[in-house]
C-alpha cells in the first residue's frame, strides 16, 4: 500500500517536515510506503479555469502538479501538510491542490485523506478545515486522530518539543493505516459504493 505526503512548506528542515517525518516511521511500522513530496519550495502557480485539462486529462501548466497526479492516482491515500500563513494553509500548496483536483479525472473514491498543520500559535483550526474540503467533495474517507491533527512550533526544530502534537500526528498515520487496509479488504469482498449521475445545479436554475 501507498500514501502520497504532500508537505506545503517552503523550508525542508523545517517544523512541518518533523511532524511529516513522525508519521513516516509510523508508515513504514504498518508496512505502508510513504513517499513525501516537498512542495512549498516548487514554483506552483494557481488554477486559471482555462478547463483544458477536461480535454487532455492533465493540467496545461507542465509542472510538479503533472508529476504528482500518477502518483496520487496510484496511492491509497493522501496528506497534506501545511505551515499556518494567516489562519490560512501555504499559498503554493493550495494552488498544487487546487489543480491537482481539478484536473485529475481518476476515480478517488475510497482513497484515504488527512491533513496535519503546523503553526507557531494560531490559525490551525481554519487551515485544518481548509485542507480537509480537498477530500470530502471527492468521495475520500477522512482519517482522524485523537485531538485535531496540529503540530506546534516557532523556530525550526521547535516542534520536537510538541510532545502531544506528535504523539497525535501518530495516532493519525496509525488510524489512517488501519482505514486504507480496512478499505482494501472491503473493495475486495464488496468493491466501491454505487454511484449516481452528477447532478448538477446552481442557485439560478
Amino acid at each position: 500500500m501507498k500514501v502520497l505526503i504532500l508537505n506545503g512548506s517552503p523550508k525542508v528542515k523545517g517544523n512541518t517536515s518533523i511532524a511529516v517525518a513522525e508519521m513516516v516511521k509510523v508508515f513504514e511500522q504498518e508496512g505502508i510506503e510513504a513517499e513525501v513530496c516537498q512542495i512549498g519550495s516548487k514554483q506552483v502557480r494557481g488554477c486559471i479555469a482555462c478547463n483544458s485539462c477536461a480535454k487532455t486529462g492533465r493540467c496545461v501548466f507542465d509542472d510538479a502538479v503533472n508529476e504528482l497526479a500518477p502518483k496520487f492516482e496510484k496511492a491509497d491515500g493522501l496528506v497534506a501538510a501545511s505551515p499556518v500563513y494567516y489562519a490560512s494553509a501555504n499559498a503554493t500548496l493550495v494552488a498544487c491542490l487546487d489543480r491537482l483536483f481539478y484536473s485529475t479525472h481518476f476515480d478517488k473514491t475510497m482513497k484515504v485523506g488527512a491533513s496535519v498543520v503546523v503553526a507557531r500559535r494560531g490559525g490551525c483550526s481554519a487551515t485544518f478545515d481548509e485542507l480537509n474540503k480537498y477530500f470530502t467533495i471527492s468521495g475520500m474517507p477522512v482519517a482522524s486522530s485523537q485531538y485535531w491533527n496540529s503540530v506546534h512550533g516557532a523556530a525550526p526544530g521547535e516542534a520536537e518539543q510538541d510532545a502531544e502534537g506528535l504523539q497525535t500526528v501518530r495516532v493519525l498515520a496509525r488510524n489512517m493505516s488501519f482505514l486504507m487496509k480496512s478499505i482494501a479488504l472491503g473493495k475486495e469482498k464488496y468493491g466501491l459504493p454505487e454511484t449516481e449521475p452528477h447532478a448538477w445545479t446552481n442557485f439560478i436554475r
